[in-house]
């Protein structure tokens, strides 16, 4: 696995940022608005949409495995970067094992539907999450490496991130084992990692 550079993003882009009211999504809208930067925070809540306007976004109501919604979401808000901070996890972390096949789905079929979006939308610059530890063989650690794969033959740029601790984490009380990030650190780092080379980032302590 590589690691590329940290560089520090310019601001006024257009960022469409899928995954918007999840526990680093509602993080980086504020920093991303204080960058300079218009985000477009996407749910497939209806009832997040009012928080994502608060935070400072466009909320934008749409389900990535909806293809053809997606892609017209996208050609509107008209991007610069997509920022995929996607996940289908439960709100219990002994509950992760029940919900892998629904992740796995998240970060093939939806991260796929968001390049195809990206493409037929003038090809924005594409960042996407997936973690910085051995996942166990099976459809997550599958679907985290096609991921990848297909992310970097967009020229994009993949988030490896450690284990997310305080407030709003499964970690809000105890540090988890290396790798980790605190959360608004790993806020502070995406948000400086939008004109990042193509490459793998790995994003920890």
């Amino acid at each position: 696995m590589s690691t590329s550079k940290q560089q520090m993003s310019t601001g006024n882009q257009r960022v469409f940022l899928a995954g918007a009211s999840g526990v680093i999504g509602r993080r980086l809208i504020p920093r991303l608005v204080k960058a300079g930067h218009v985000v477009g925070g996407m749910t497939r809540s209806p009832d997040k949409t009012d928080l994502i306007g608060r935070l400072g976004a466009e909320p934008i109501l749409c389900d990535v495995f909806d293809r053809d919604a997606l892609i017209q979401a996208v050609r509107d808000f008209a991007p610069d970067v997509i920022l995929n901070e996607l996940t289908d996890l439960p709100d219990d972390i002994e509950s992760i094992g029940a919900h892998a096949e629904m992740n796995a789905r998240i970060r093939t079929e939806g991260n796929q539907n968001l390049i195809d979006a990206a493409r037929s939308s003038g090809s924005p610059r594409i960042l996407a999450q997936t973690v910085a530890w051995q996942l166990p063989e099976g459809p997550d650690a599958a679907a985290s490496a096609q991921l990848e794969r297909s992310v970097l033959a967009e020229d994009g740029v993949v988030l490896s991130y450690g284990q997310f601790y305080g407030p709003g984490t499964y970690h809000e009380n105890n540090i988890p084992a290396e790798p980790r990030i605190q959360i608004d650190r790993a806020a502070d780092r995406t948000v400086a990692l939008l004109d990042a080379p193509s490459g793998v980032v790995v994003i920890t302590d």
